[in-house]
């Protein structure tokens, strides 16, 4: 890769930590449980920091993900000399957003105070359900009441930037069941919560066993009432799955969101700099020896980055602003105007102005929506679209008397 010599550009920058102490049932992000290969990972990890240290000087990092993983089972020391090794070899906003996901087994007093030393201001905690039964059943090799004393230290510690993660829709798990989860948790006063529904992949154990998970309808019941008490107390919906207090909405990962610019290092990091993606493959023990381990390098055309926005920003409250869209793509925005409009009634989707977005309620079904949106823009869609328009105006013509 060559140097980039942008001055000030904003770049998110993504660190991933494959390791857990064991891995859930229902997860199918890239991690492993072999401890030998810390050591060797995170030299390897040192190395590329400084390399692409080197490589985006001209860019100002102004948000910092970690990962996992589980981050925090690095234990201070790793964690913190990456942390450290960031801070020196990039150049940092002073404001920029640190964000380190933390299991609660795993957040310590030794790790918390290193991560305040090195300017961590923003912690996500892997919580899950306040139901010990659940957590067992999915995996999770901590209890609520670790999760609330993780929280409880990490306050102690000076963090109040805090998110909380919670999942619905889980075998036996009642919608009653759920919204007390989220009542225990919004206890614990975080800023941000990221709300998902289970879905089972099929490379997981859970995936394997196909349990029984509650239907759509009930998810659906549980989904909404979800988003009635967040709103009642004072949480923004900003993206399908997350809610924050307003002025805590997750920096970085909106930069997915708006298709900014963000550089992932790790086995499975992906990135997106200067109109181009690549990633690395999800094997760790070729990251460490440097074998054949950037992938999928390849210029993403404009009509793809085109439907990509629209896909990231049809998950966000704020949604479209077609005005916005035409003049980064240089395009006619009707068709995808006409695919919502033909939405309407429905309450699915809202508009204020050129701005469309989803409701609560399109969001239930937003891959359909956003499938048809994206489908509307195609260019054979699109010709096939004028070609009625045509006709129709043709047809119009002629009952009027004019050719």
């Amino acid at each position: 890769m060559s140097r980039f010599s942008y001055k000030n550009r904003p770049l998110g920058l993504y660190i991933h930590i494959p390791f857990c102490a064991s891995k859930c049932g229902y997860c199918d992000f890239y991690s492993v449980t072999d401890e030998g290969l810390k050591k060797s990972y995170v030299s390897a990890l040192l190395t590329h920091i400084r390399e692409y240290g080197r490589l985006c000087s001209g860019y100002t990092v102004d948000t910092v993900y970690l990962g996992g993983g589980t981050p925090t089972c690095l234990g201070a020391k790793y964690l913190g000399r990456i942390l450290q090794e960031v801070r020196g070899k990039f150049p940092l906003a002073d404001d920029a957003e640190i964000t380190v996901e933390c299991n609660p087994e795993s957040t310590d007093k030794k790790v918390l105070d290193m991560m305040k030393k090195q300017g961590v201001n923003r912690l996500s905690f892997g919580v899950q359900s306040a139901h010990d039964a659940e957590l067992e059943d999915i995996g999770r090799i901590h209890t609520f009441e670790q999760a609330k004393a993780a929280v409880g230290l990490a306050r102690e510690k000076g963090f109040d930037n805090i998110s909380l993660d919670l999942m619905y829709g889980l075998p036996g798990q009642s919608g009653e069941d759920f919204l007390q989860s989220v009542e225990q948790c919004l206890a614990l006063a975080p800023k941000h919560l990221s709300c998902y529904g289970l879905k089972l992949e099929p490379d997981t154990r859970m995936g394997r066993e196909q349990p029984q998970l509650p239907d759509d309808d009930a998810q659906a019941d549980t989904y909404l009432a979800m988003c009635d008490m967040l709103r009642e107390n004072g949480f923004e919906h900003y993206e399908i799955s997350n809610f924050a207090k307003p002025g805590f909405r997750s920096r970085h990962n909106l930069k997915y969101w708006d298709l900014s610019e963000y550089l992932g290092l790790g086995p499975s990091a992906h990135s997106f700099m200067n109109g181009r993606r690549f990633a690395f493959a999800r094997d760790i023990k070729a990251y460490i020896n440097g074998e054949d381990i950037l992938q999928d390098e390849e210029e993403v055309p404009s009509f793809q980055r085109q439907g990509e926005y629209l896909m990231v920003r049809l998950r966000t409250s704020e949604g479209i602003d077609f005005l916005d869209l035409e003049k980064r793509y240089n395009i006619d925005s009707t068709p995808y105007e006409e695919a919502f409009r033909a939405l309407m009634g429905q309450e699915l989707v809202a508009h204020q102005g050129t701005r469309w977005y989803l409701t609560e309620k399109g969001f239930l079904v937003s891959n359909s929506i956003i499938n048809a949106v994206v489908e509307a823009g195609q260019p054979e869609k699109q010709a096939e679209a004028s070609r009625n328009r045509q006709g129709a105006a043709g047809a119009c013509a002629a009952n009027s008397g004019f050719q």
